[in-house]
């Protein structure tokens, strides 16, 4: 698995996704098989109640999730079909973390950013990298990632065990 990365500052609106976009569909056309993971900072589980006025209009996947309208551009350029898992927010995170503290799965440890959090965001690129997302049922060969800048999804990224 090959991972490209596209990031940038805070500022929405200045061309992360169509450029991600682009470069999985120039991959693509040298018969790679492209899947995308946009991964935003925000603490909201999803795009579905964000203000379109500051957010942009949200875009519903097939499955029902609500996500960046960015993972609309990936469906249609790369001709695949993505799950709310391809939209990764800092609150569906958090919420995983804590869903498991509370259920016991960290046997009485003190639950921390490092490495709790940071290793979720790594299991959870991993899998959804690998995820089949077009007619041939087959792994994806490269995961484009867009990434908005935030200092633990970059140390989580940046420590992938691909």
């Amino acid at each position: 698995m090959r991972v490209v990365l596209v990031s940038g500052g805070v500022i929405s609106g200045v061309g992360k996704g169509i450029i991600a976009s682009s470069a999985g569909l120039l991959l693509k056309t040298m018969g790679l098989r492209v899947t995308a993971l946009k991964i935003d900072p925000y603490l909201n589980t999803d795009a579905g109640l964000l203000n379109p006025l500051e957010h942009g209009e949200c875009f519903v996947l097939a499955d029902g999730g609500e996500t960046d309208l960015d993972l609309g551009n990936y469906e249609r350029y790369l001709g695949i079909q993505l799950s709310n898992e391809s939209n990764m927010t800092t609150g569906k995170i958090y919420k995983l973390v804590i869903d498991k503290e509370r259920r016991g799965d960290y046997l009485g440890k003190t639950v921390q950013v490092v490495p709790h959090v940071t290793d979720q965001i790594q299991e959870w690129v991993e899998r959804v990298a690998k995820i089949p997302v077009d007619s041939s049922g087959e792994e994806p060969d490269v995961c484009i990632i867009e990434l908005v800048r935030s200092p633990v999804l970059k140390y989580s990224i940046s420590i992938l065990r691909f």
